[in-house]
């Protein structure tokens, strides 16, 4: 009979002689994983923050610990608060990070250990896996991809990864700058004025507000009014016309981050060029990406392939564990404009380094969804698009069906923003302030449970009970693919006692 490894004294690196009890440890560590992705509870537990801070702030350790004893505290101490997306009750979000090839893949991305900063001794192979995830994404959004044997450096792929939207969508304000301000990287910024963006009002994202600060462009933002949370073309014109020769650019929200509305791309798309077609055109499709995987929405984003840059964020939509999100171009050579160079950096033909700003030594992120989309193909992904879609479409169906709840967006996506109406609402005149309230101490409620989760956030009302008034709905998602419909109906039973609770 074998006799079990000591876990007790488990080896600290890895050596060919430990081989059994580092897989017996790694086995440990894998049986903790599943059963906590594996839970129904969306938290195993809920403490304030302070109790957190004053049990998990502890002083540098003295003397260490076998590696055993750290995963028993870890188990003991961290874990029970973490927060389980992969729950079927967590209903609010996207990021389930549940998908078994992409997992996969991160864990050999991990024990593999390449970086991508360089090519020819750093990821001889792995450089390739992340080039031909770039590429897939081109073809799937409608940019050109090279024949492969005319992809003879990186300069020819047109894109990079990055660790999420917000460094992809700096790296896309960057290339913007560059191109109204020729130079600016050599120089510096002498006349911020003249690089105003433009945004819709009250639904855009933050990590583009941010990036213009952090790339030295300062908060020129030029926010246009919307229409069903799409911009208003005619206000949009407007806009460009009065702020003549000072916008640098224009962003798009194939998917916004609220409702997942998809804007109008080809609209916005011809409206721009024929008012002033130096202006950089970007697309943020971190959720839209979902569109360009199924033909049920393939013609929501139709147009996409003439914007100038887009963002995408694989982790979002396709369950992979974080974090993964791409940069496109539609014109590969306009990634020199940001290029890095330097003797660490080797200037050979496929050193993805010198196309990734902010980001030196670089994880080999792109493993994940090279392994799930091998793993899947165009007909799997389809497919399992077309299942949350379903899962959305049941949601909507028992919302519109509730007299107590009202739902606040068309679902181009998979997110559904509602709000409990309180009892006697007066539906002439609604009392905004109360509604809001209501909903707000709904969401408190949930969060301080930790059993159900739904995401909430601040929305310009576009008409439901005043216009322009600011909401604070409850946000569903149908991503999540262990839902069932006795959570849905589940769910709302459950804001429907909460509401009765707080009117």
């Amino acid at each position: 009979m074998t006799a079990m490894p000591d876990l007790d004294h488990a080896p600290r690196h890895l050596t060919a002689e430990h081989r059994e009890q580092l897989l017996a440890l790694f086995t440990q560590v894998l049986d903790v994983g599943l059963d906590f992705k594996l839970q129904d509870r969306v938290f195993g537990a809920r403490r304030p923050p302070t109790q957190l801070r004053d049990r998990l702030l502890t002083a540098l350790p003295e003397d260490g610990s076998p590696i055993k004893t750290v995963l028993d505290e870890f188990v003991r101490d961290v874990l029970p608060e973490c927060k389980n997306e992969n729950s079927p009750y967590f209903l609010g979000f996207g990021d389930t990070g549940d998908d078994v090839a992409a997992i996969c893949g991160g864990l050999l991305a991990l024990l593999t250990q390449q970086n991508l900063i360089n090519q020819s001794f750093d990821s001889p192979t792995a450089t390739f896996v992340e080039i031909a995830v770039l590429r897939w994404l081109r073809e799937l959004l409608g940019y050109r991809i090279p024949p492969t044997d005319r992809t003879e450096s990186v300069w020819d792929v047109g894109g990079c990864v990055t660790h999420g939207g917000t460094l992809s969508n700096t790296v896309a304000m960057m290339l913007a700058r560059e191109h109204r301000t020729p130079g600016t990287m050599d120089r510096g910024i002498t006349d911020p004025s003249r690089l105003s963006i433009v945004v819709p009002r009250g639904i855009g994202h933050y990590s583009v507000k941010s990036a213009m600060a952090w790339i030295g462009c300062g908060s020129y933002l030029v926010e246009v009014d919307t229409v069903g949370f799409r911009y208003d073309l005619r206000a949009l014109e407007r806009a460009l016309r009065e702020k003549a020769g000072t916008v640098m650019a224009v962003i798009a929200y194939a998917g916004d981050s609220r409702t997942h509305t998809v804007e109008d791309l080809r609209g916005v798309h011809d409206l721009v060029r024929s008012v002033d077609d130096s202006i950089w055109l970007h697309a943020d499709a971190c959720w839209g990406l979902a569109c360009a995987l199924t033909g049920t929405l393939a013609h929501k984003i139709a147009g996409i392939g003439g914007y100038d840059s887009i963002t995408v964020d694989p982790h979002k939509v396709m369950g992979i564990p974080y974090a993964m999100s791409a940069l496109l171009v539609r014109d590969p050579q306009h990634m020199r404009m940001v290029a890095s160079y330097s003797d660490l950096i080797m200037q050979e033909d496929f050193a993805i380094g010198q196309t990734t700003p902010f980001i030196g030594s670089k994880a080999w992120m792109s493993l994940k969804l090279w392994m799930m989309i091998k793993a899947y193909g165009r007909a799997g992904l389809a497919a399992m698009i077309d299942r949350r879609l379903a899962t959305t479409r049941r949601f909507t169906e028992l919302v519109d069906a509730s007299p107590r709840l009202v739902r606040l967006n068309e679902p181009d996506l998979t997110a559904v923003a509602f709000m409990y109406i309180p009892t006697g609402t007066d539906q002439a005149a609604p009392d905004v302030e109360r509604i809001n309230a209501v909903n707000k101490a709904i969401h408190r409620r949930m969060l301080d449970e930790g059993t159900w989760h739904l995401h909430q956030f601040t929305l310009p009302d576009d008409g439901t009970f005043r216009a322009g008034a600011i909401l604070h709905p409850l946000r569903f998602m149908g991503q999540n693919l262990r839902i069932e419909d006795h959570h849905l109906t589940g769910l709302l039973d459950y804001v429907t006692a909460l509401g009765r609770e707080f009117e």
